[in-house]
């Protein structure tokens, strides 16, 4: 009890005949668990956390009388397992999560007296698990005296039960089951559908399953533009069916779509089209499906738009105009992806300005079709912010059911998909671009440049003729000389010299003439 087991113990002596492991961490029962073992008659292995259990686990058990199996999850169980228990009397599976029972499951159990399936996930079984049962097969070719038979006791309460056809022939066992088998608890109740939930099996009388019949009381509709359609098809099917919608081999959004229960047999099932637009025009199919086949039907619908425009192609007034309506247009504020429109109508005189209804037309200048927008009583304005930029578009304001009249369209075009803000960066980049490149030439050639370039050219002139007719050394370096890396920096002095030599001696200064103040480059600046 409580132990840290995770498996079976190996070392378990011959003749061993009850085992009892509970409140552990076993989590299987593996092939052979029990080969050494033979003379074992009963086996408990309650409250572990069992999920498999393999189909030869309990082989060499032929003595195995009991097994208990309560509070483990095993969510199904290999009954042909139990052709190795030929003697096996009690079975205990409650509290697990078995949710099938198959047609076989209680052949290979022939001297069962007690079956505990109670709280467990069962929702459908067959009449026939019983009917394979050899212990109901022995009770019903009975014709002698009851005491000759043994008892067999069988729970299945607390199991969350659908009461629909499926469950018509185990409704119909258990109210005429009898001894020799004996329910536990008689009043087994039905979990769903939602109108039998709560109620017991001897109160319900089930009919046959169904194949689904689906009909629609209209399979062709028109109907004008901008309305709220709804689609209806009815299903007669037993079980109820999974109804959905499909338009275009499309599936239809869940949320448009509403079913419910009208009888026991019947469902209606509606399909919700909000606002509806010529291209929502097509043929719209309700699909029904149980375990027993599927079915449709179809629904053509058709829409038509109240009027349309004569400025542009496909829009075809479909009422006349009354007198005195018109609506002014203007777009109030523009953007690259929309626009805001204000409209003011002069009332007819059969309508106050208040309980006037418009219908606005939007679409590029070129398309056939428009988009039709249908604008409430005491709305003057409308924005749209979802265009493409630089598209041509066209948009017309009229009263409900008018065509527009001149002056009550637009024609627009929206801008550029190059923002403003992308603008003013570009020009930063360039600006900063054109500084660097300034800010790379040296200072000192501005300076140089600025001082020196004036006195050069006023005595240049004159010394250059006296260059060009001395020798070719001089010539040279003269030449070298006249370059702007070559000048001094703190001084004009020797810039142009007579002799054109750059090794001759300075000329002294005369004497009672001052000489000028010598200049560091600080002052160039």
């Amino acid at each position: 009890m409580s132990a840290l087991l995770r498996q079976i113990p190996e070392n378990i002596p011959q003749d061993i005949r009850k085992i009892r492991i509970e409140n552990s961490h076993l989590t299987e029962l593996p092939r052979g668990s029990f080969e050494n073992v033979s003379a074992l008659e009963y086996l408990w292995l309650n409250f572990n956390n069992i999920t498999v259990m393999h189909i030869k686990s309990l082989e060499y058990l032929p003595a195995l009388k009991e097994l208990r199996l309560q509070g483990n999850k095993l969510s199904s169980v290999p009954w042909t397992a139990f052709q190795d228990t030929p003697s096996l009397k009690i079975l205990d599976l409650k509290h697990n999560r078995l949710d099938v029972l198959p047609e076989h499951a209680l052949r290979y159990l022939p001297n069962l007296t007690y079956l505990d399936l109670s709280s467990n996930q069962l929702t459908i079984i067959s009449r026939d698990v019983f009917y394979n049962w050899p212990v109901y097969q022995r009770s019903q070719r009975m014709e002698g005296p009851l005491e000759d038979v043994s008892n067999a006791v069988l729970a299945l309460h607390d199991n969350p039960w659908i009461c629909d056809c499926r469950l018509r022939g185990f409704v119909q066992f258990i109210k005429s089951v009898g001894p020799p088998i004996i329910l536990m608890n008689s009043y087994l109740t039905c979990s769903g559908p939602k109108f039998r939930t709560g109620k017991f099996f001897h109160e319900v009388e089930l009919n046959s399953c169904m194949k689904p019949l689906t009909s629609a009381l209209d399979t062709n509709l028109t109907v004008p533009a901008g309305l709220n359609i709804t689609l209806t098809c009815f299903v007669q099917a037993s079980p109820s069916p999974a109804v959905w919608w499909t338009y275009a081999l499309k599936l239809l959004r869940a949320f448009n779509v509403s079913t419910e229960p009208i009888s026991e047999d019947t469902v209606r099932s509606e399909l919700l089209i909000p606002a509806a637009r010529p291209a929502d025009a097509g043929n719209y199919t309700c699909m029904a499906a149980n375990f027993l086949g599927n079915t449709s039907v179809a629904i053509n619908l058709r829409v038509v738009a109240p009027w349309a425009s004569t400025t542009a192609q496909g829009w075809a007034p479909a009422a006349p105009a009354e007198p005195g309506a018109h609506v002014e247009v203007r777009i109030a504020k523009q953007t690259v992806y929309g626009i805001t429109l204000e409209w003011f109508a002069a009332a007819a005189a059969a309508a106050e300005p208040g309980e006037i209804w418009y219908t606005l037309l939007l679409g590029r200048y070129d398309a056939a079709q428009k988009d039709t927008i249908y604008i409430g009583p005491g709305v003057n304005t409308y924005s749209v912010t979802d265009l493409l930029p630089a598209t041509k578009y066209e948009v017309c304001v009229a009263v409900r059911n008018q065509a527009p009249r001149k002056g009550q369209c637009v024609v627009f075009v929206t801008g550029s998909d190059v923002s403003q803000m992308e603008q003013r960066e570009k020009l930063i980049h360039i600006v900063v671009i054109v500084c660097a490149m300034v800010l790379a030439v040296p200072a000192g050639m501005y300076a140089c440049t600025a001082e020196a370039l004036p006195g050069c050219l006023a005595r240049c002139p004159g010394a250059c003729p006296r260059r060009r007719r001395g020798s070719p050394a001089g010539q040279a370096a003269g030449s070298k000389e006249s370059t702007l890396d070559s000048l001094p920096a703190g001084s004009e002095d020797g810039l142009c010299r007579p002799d054109g030599g750059r090794g001759a001696a300075r000329k002294p200064p005369e004497p009672g003439k001052a000489r000028p103040p010598h200049r560091n480059s600080a002052d160039l600046y």
